[in-house]
Protein backbone atom coordinates (compact mmCIF):
# COMPACT_ATOMS: atom_id res chain seq x y z
CA UNK A 1 0.00 0.00 0.00
CA UNK A 2 2.95 2.25 0.55
CA UNK A 3 4.36 2.13 -2.44
CA UNK A 4 0.67 3.01 -4.01
CA UNK A 5 0.26 5.82 -1.63
CA UNK A 6 3.71 6.54 -3.44
CA UNK A 7 2.60 6.53 -7.18
CA UNK A 8 -0.57 8.14 -6.50
CA UNK A 9 1.18 11.40 -4.51
CA UNK A 10 4.25 12.04 -7.16
CA UNK A 11 1.65 11.54 -10.04
CA UNK A 12 -0.79 14.26 -8.65
CA UNK A 13 1.86 16.15 -7.55
CA UNK A 14 3.40 15.97 -11.31
CA UNK A 15 -0.29 16.86 -12.36
CA UNK A 16 0.20 19.88 -10.76
CA UNK A 17 3.33 20.75 -11.91
CA UNK A 18 1.88 21.26 -15.02
CA UNK A 19 -1.16 22.62 -14.92
CA UNK A 20 -0.25 25.61 -17.07
CA UNK A 21 0.25 23.03 -19.96
CA UNK A 22 -3.54 22.44 -19.76
CA UNK A 23 -3.52 19.12 -17.12
CA UNK A 24 -5.89 21.25 -14.21
CA UNK A 25 -8.96 21.29 -16.38
CA UNK A 26 -11.27 18.47 -17.54
CA UNK A 27 -11.88 16.75 -20.76
CA UNK A 28 -14.62 14.58 -21.80
CA UNK A 29 -13.93 11.20 -22.91
CA UNK A 30 -16.08 8.76 -24.85
CA UNK A 31 -15.62 5.67 -26.87
CA UNK A 32 -16.45 5.35 -30.55
CA UNK A 33 -17.63 8.32 -32.80
CA UNK A 34 -19.07 10.87 -30.21
CA UNK A 35 -16.09 11.95 -27.85
CA UNK A 36 -18.95 12.43 -25.23
CA UNK A 37 -20.83 9.33 -25.69
CA UNK A 38 -21.43 5.94 -22.97
CA UNK A 39 -18.80 3.51 -23.12
CA UNK A 40 -20.37 0.29 -23.34
CA UNK A 41 -19.47 -2.98 -21.56
CA UNK A 42 -20.95 -6.67 -21.04
CA UNK A 43 -23.63 -5.37 -18.81
CA UNK A 44 -23.61 -1.89 -19.19
CA UNK A 45 -22.51 1.56 -20.00
CA UNK A 46 -20.56 4.41 -18.44
CA UNK A 47 -18.60 7.74 -18.62
CA UNK A 48 -15.42 9.11 -17.93
CA UNK A 49 -14.06 12.64 -17.52
CA UNK A 50 -9.78 12.99 -17.88
CA UNK A 51 -7.40 15.37 -16.49
CA UNK A 52 -7.57 18.22 -19.29
CA UNK A 53 -4.86 17.32 -21.69
CA UNK A 54 -4.96 13.65 -21.41
CA UNK A 55 -6.01 11.61 -24.21
CA UNK A 56 -5.76 7.68 -23.30
CA UNK A 57 -4.31 4.67 -24.46
CA UNK A 58 -1.16 7.38 -25.01
CA UNK A 59 1.29 4.21 -24.57
CA UNK A 60 3.80 6.48 -22.25
CA UNK A 61 3.65 4.14 -19.90
CA UNK A 62 2.11 6.73 -17.60
CA UNK A 63 -1.19 5.64 -15.75
CA UNK A 64 -3.13 7.58 -13.85
CA UNK A 65 -5.31 7.17 -10.50
CA UNK A 66 -9.18 7.37 -11.03
CA UNK A 67 -12.59 7.73 -8.84
CA UNK A 68 -15.54 5.59 -9.84
CA UNK A 69 -18.47 7.88 -9.00
CA UNK A 70 -21.83 5.92 -8.31
CA UNK A 71 -24.87 8.28 -8.75
CA UNK A 72 -27.82 8.35 -6.81
CA UNK A 73 -31.43 6.92 -7.16
CA UNK A 74 -32.82 8.48 -10.51
CA UNK A 75 -29.51 10.12 -11.49
CA UNK A 76 -26.88 9.19 -14.24
CA UNK A 77 -23.40 8.70 -15.10
CA UNK A 78 -23.88 11.84 -17.24
CA UNK A 79 -25.56 13.30 -15.21
CA UNK A 80 -22.94 12.70 -12.59
CA UNK A 81 -20.23 14.61 -14.42
CA UNK A 82 -22.40 17.96 -14.49
CA UNK A 83 -21.27 18.16 -10.74
CA UNK A 84 -18.37 20.42 -12.10
CA UNK A 85 -17.27 21.43 -8.42
CA UNK A 86 -16.96 17.13 -7.92
CA UNK A 87 -15.36 16.76 -11.26
CA UNK A 88 -13.34 19.56 -11.51
CA UNK A 89 -11.84 18.71 -8.16
CA UNK A 90 -10.67 15.26 -9.35
CA UNK A 91 -9.86 15.94 -12.39
CA UNK A 92 -7.70 18.55 -11.14
CA UNK A 93 -5.55 16.07 -9.39
CA UNK A 94 -4.75 14.32 -12.20
CA UNK A 95 -7.63 11.48 -11.50
CA UNK A 96 -10.41 10.05 -14.26
CA UNK A 97 -13.88 10.08 -12.79
CA UNK A 98 -15.66 7.20 -13.98
CA UNK A 99 -19.24 7.77 -14.02
CA UNK A 100 -21.30 3.97 -14.54
CA UNK A 101 -25.02 4.16 -15.80
CA UNK A 102 -27.52 2.50 -12.97
CA UNK A 103 -30.22 0.25 -14.70
CA UNK A 104 -33.82 1.43 -14.49
CA UNK A 105 -35.51 -0.48 -11.38
CA UNK A 106 -38.61 -2.16 -12.67
CA UNK A 107 -39.24 -0.22 -15.40
CA UNK A 108 -38.88 2.92 -12.96
CA UNK A 109 -35.80 5.40 -11.94
CA UNK A 110 -32.07 3.96 -12.08
CA UNK A 111 -30.97 2.79 -9.26
CA UNK A 112 -28.20 0.02 -7.87
CA UNK A 113 -28.62 -3.70 -7.26
CA UNK A 114 -27.36 -3.53 -3.81
CA UNK A 115 -29.68 -5.35 -1.57
CA UNK A 116 -28.90 -9.07 -1.31
CA UNK A 117 -32.22 -10.98 -2.64
CA UNK A 118 -32.92 -8.97 -5.31
CA UNK A 119 -33.23 -9.92 -8.56
CA UNK A 120 -31.04 -7.89 -11.67
CA UNK A 121 -27.46 -7.03 -12.75
CA UNK A 122 -24.93 -8.74 -10.83
CA UNK A 123 -23.14 -5.32 -9.89
CA UNK A 124 -20.21 -6.24 -8.21
CA UNK A 125 -19.03 -8.04 -11.14
CA UNK A 126 -20.66 -4.83 -13.57
CA UNK A 127 -18.26 -2.36 -11.64
CA UNK A 128 -15.29 -4.10 -11.54
CA UNK A 129 -15.76 -4.86 -15.80
CA UNK A 130 -16.49 -0.54 -15.74
CA UNK A 131 -12.69 -0.41 -13.60
CA UNK A 132 -11.12 -2.95 -15.96
CA UNK A 133 -12.65 -1.52 -19.30
CA UNK A 134 -11.58 2.07 -18.41
CA UNK A 135 -7.96 1.04 -17.35
CA UNK A 136 -7.11 -0.73 -20.63
CA UNK A 137 -8.82 2.08 -22.97
CA UNK A 138 -7.57 5.28 -21.41
CA UNK A 139 -4.30 4.22 -19.47
CA UNK A 140 -5.96 3.82 -15.98
CA UNK A 141 -4.08 2.50 -12.57
CA UNK A 142 -6.78 -0.25 -11.80
CA UNK A 143 -4.53 -0.89 -8.77
CA UNK A 144 -5.36 3.01 -7.78
CA UNK A 145 -9.26 3.59 -7.95
CA UNK A 146 -11.18 4.36 -5.40
CA UNK A 147 -14.74 3.52 -5.46
CA UNK A 148 -17.64 6.31 -4.28
CA UNK A 149 -21.33 6.91 -4.47
CA UNK A 150 -23.67 9.29 -3.40
CA UNK A 151 -26.92 8.27 -1.60
CA UNK A 152 -28.09 4.75 -3.58
CA UNK A 153 -24.98 4.92 -4.81
CA UNK A 154 -23.08 4.88 -1.23
CA UNK A 155 -25.30 1.86 -0.39
CA UNK A 156 -23.79 0.16 -3.32
CA UNK A 157 -20.58 1.39 -2.56
CA UNK A 158 -20.68 -0.42 1.34
CA UNK A 159 -22.23 -3.38 -0.04
CA UNK A 160 -19.69 -4.26 -2.91
CA UNK A 161 -17.09 -3.23 -0.23
CA UNK A 162 -18.09 -5.75 2.14
CA UNK A 163 -18.42 -8.41 -0.67
CA UNK A 164 -15.39 -7.63 -2.56
CA UNK A 165 -13.26 -6.11 -0.43
CA UNK A 166 -9.92 -6.62 -2.87
CA UNK A 167 -11.84 -4.97 -5.84
CA UNK A 168 -10.70 -1.17 -5.30
CA UNK A 169 -7.88 0.13 -3.58
CA UNK A 170 -10.67 2.66 -1.36
CA UNK A 171 -14.03 2.91 -0.76
CA UNK A 172 -15.81 6.57 -0.51
CA UNK A 173 -19.41 6.55 0.30
CA UNK A 174 -21.41 9.55 1.10
CA UNK A 175 -25.06 9.22 2.35
CA UNK A 176 -25.25 5.53 2.45
CA UNK A 177 -24.38 2.76 4.52
CA UNK A 178 -26.20 -0.50 4.70
CA UNK A 179 -30.13 -1.75 5.19
CA UNK A 180 -31.34 -3.84 7.41
CA UNK A 181 -30.84 -6.57 7.98
CA UNK A 182 -26.95 -5.66 7.81
CA UNK A 183 -24.45 -7.97 6.79
CA UNK A 184 -23.26 -10.38 9.63
CA UNK A 185 -19.92 -10.10 8.26
CA UNK A 186 -17.80 -8.88 5.49
CA UNK A 187 -15.10 -10.54 2.89
CA UNK A 188 -11.98 -8.49 4.35
CA UNK A 189 -10.64 -4.98 5.16
CA UNK A 190 -10.82 -2.11 3.48
CA UNK A 191 -9.88 1.67 3.47
CA UNK A 192 -12.88 3.37 3.91
CA UNK A 193 -13.59 7.36 3.48
CA UNK A 194 -17.30 7.86 4.97
CA UNK A 195 -19.28 11.37 4.60
CA UNK A 196 -22.57 12.04 5.63
CA UNK A 197 -24.37 14.96 6.51
CA UNK A 198 -25.86 16.09 10.31
CA UNK A 199 -29.25 17.38 9.21
CA UNK A 200 -29.84 14.64 6.04
CA UNK A 201 -33.42 13.10 6.05
CA UNK A 202 -33.54 11.46 3.14
CA UNK A 203 -30.71 8.90 4.46
CA UNK A 204 -31.23 9.77 8.31
CA UNK A 205 -28.36 8.73 10.39
CA UNK A 206 -30.39 6.58 12.67
CA UNK A 207 -32.42 4.97 9.64
CA UNK A 208 -35.49 5.19 8.42
CA UNK A 209 -38.43 2.81 6.83
CA UNK A 210 -38.89 2.92 3.15
CA UNK A 211 -41.54 1.12 0.92
CA UNK A 212 -44.37 1.24 3.29
CA UNK A 213 -41.96 -0.71 6.42
CA UNK A 214 -41.25 -3.39 3.30
CA UNK A 215 -37.50 -1.97 3.56
CA UNK A 216 -35.29 0.02 6.14
CA UNK A 217 -32.14 1.96 5.46
CA UNK A 218 -29.83 0.77 8.88
CA UNK A 219 -28.48 2.58 11.10
CA UNK A 220 -25.17 4.70 9.70
CA UNK A 221 -23.05 4.10 13.12
CA UNK A 222 -23.96 0.37 13.30
CA UNK A 223 -22.41 -0.09 9.96
CA UNK A 224 -19.13 1.48 11.61
CA UNK A 225 -19.57 -1.01 14.17
CA UNK A 226 -19.47 -3.39 11.37
CA UNK A 227 -16.23 -2.00 9.41
CA UNK A 228 -14.62 -1.46 13.01
CA UNK A 229 -14.74 -5.53 13.34
CA UNK A 230 -14.35 -6.09 9.93
CA UNK A 231 -10.69 -4.24 10.27
CA UNK A 232 -9.58 -5.42 13.12
CA UNK A 233 -9.38 -2.19 14.68
CA UNK A 234 -7.53 -1.89 18.08
CA UNK A 235 -10.77 0.13 19.67
CA UNK A 236 -14.25 1.46 19.24
CA UNK A 237 -12.84 4.06 20.41
CA UNK A 238 -11.34 6.03 17.53
CA UNK A 239 -7.52 7.11 17.14
CA UNK A 240 -8.02 10.83 16.35
CA UNK A 241 -10.93 13.41 17.28
CA UNK A 242 -10.67 16.57 15.42
CA UNK A 243 -12.69 19.14 13.70
CA UNK A 244 -12.22 21.14 10.63
CA UNK A 245 -14.31 24.54 10.34
CA UNK A 246 -17.99 22.91 10.84
CA UNK A 247 -16.89 19.01 9.77
CA UNK A 248 -16.27 16.76 12.49
CA UNK A 249 -13.49 14.26 11.43
CA UNK A 250 -12.95 10.66 13.91
CA UNK A 251 -10.46 8.28 12.45
CA UNK A 252 -9.16 4.55 12.72
CA UNK A 253 -5.77 3.26 11.81
CA UNK A 254 -6.80 -0.35 11.85
CA UNK A 255 -5.41 -3.88 10.43
CA UNK A 256 -2.12 -3.98 7.72
CA UNK A 257 -3.78 -1.82 4.85
CA UNK A 258 -7.06 -0.56 6.57
CA UNK A 259 -8.40 2.46 8.26
CA UNK A 260 -11.77 4.47 9.15
CA UNK A 261 -12.33 8.06 8.50
CA UNK A 262 -15.94 9.33 9.23
CA UNK A 263 -17.02 12.76 8.35
CA UNK A 264 -19.82 14.70 9.83
CA UNK A 265 -20.91 17.79 8.11
CA UNK A 266 -24.00 20.05 8.98
CA UNK A 267 -25.59 20.23 5.60
CA UNK A 268 -28.38 17.58 4.47
CA UNK A 269 -27.99 15.20 1.69
CA UNK A 270 -25.54 16.42 -0.89
CA UNK A 271 -21.76 16.11 -2.03
CA UNK A 272 -20.07 18.41 -0.10
CA UNK A 273 -18.03 21.12 -2.06
CA UNK A 274 -14.75 20.24 0.12
CA UNK A 275 -15.15 16.39 -0.80
CA UNK A 276 -13.19 15.99 -3.98
CA UNK A 277 -9.74 17.15 -2.43
CA UNK A 278 -10.52 15.67 0.97
CA UNK A 279 -11.00 12.22 -0.32
CA UNK A 280 -7.80 12.37 -2.24
CA UNK A 281 -5.67 13.91 0.86
CA UNK A 282 -6.85 10.83 2.42
CA UNK A 283 -6.29 8.48 -0.15
CA UNK A 284 -3.08 9.81 -0.46
CA UNK A 285 -1.77 9.81 3.29
CA UNK A 286 0.04 7.27 3.32
CA UNK A 287 -1.11 4.10 6.53
CA UNK A 288 0.02 4.01 9.73
CA UNK A 289 2.83 1.48 9.97
CA UNK A 290 3.38 1.74 6.21
CA UNK A 291 6.73 0.73 5.31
Amino acid sequence: MAGLRARTTALSLAVLAVAGLGWAGRAEAGCGADISGACEVAQGSYHIALPGGAEGTSGAGETMPAVVFLHGYGGSGAGSLNNRRLVHGLTARGYAVIAPDALPRRDGPRSWNFFPGWEGRDEVAFLQGVAEDAASRFDLDRKAMILAGFSAGGFMVNYLACAAPDAFAGYAPIAGGFWRPQPAGCAGEIRLFHSHGWADSVVPLEGRFLGGGRFQQGDIFAGLELWRDTNHCEEYAPDRRWQQGDVLRRRWDCGPGADIEFLLFPEGHRVPDWWPGTVLDWFETPLRGAG
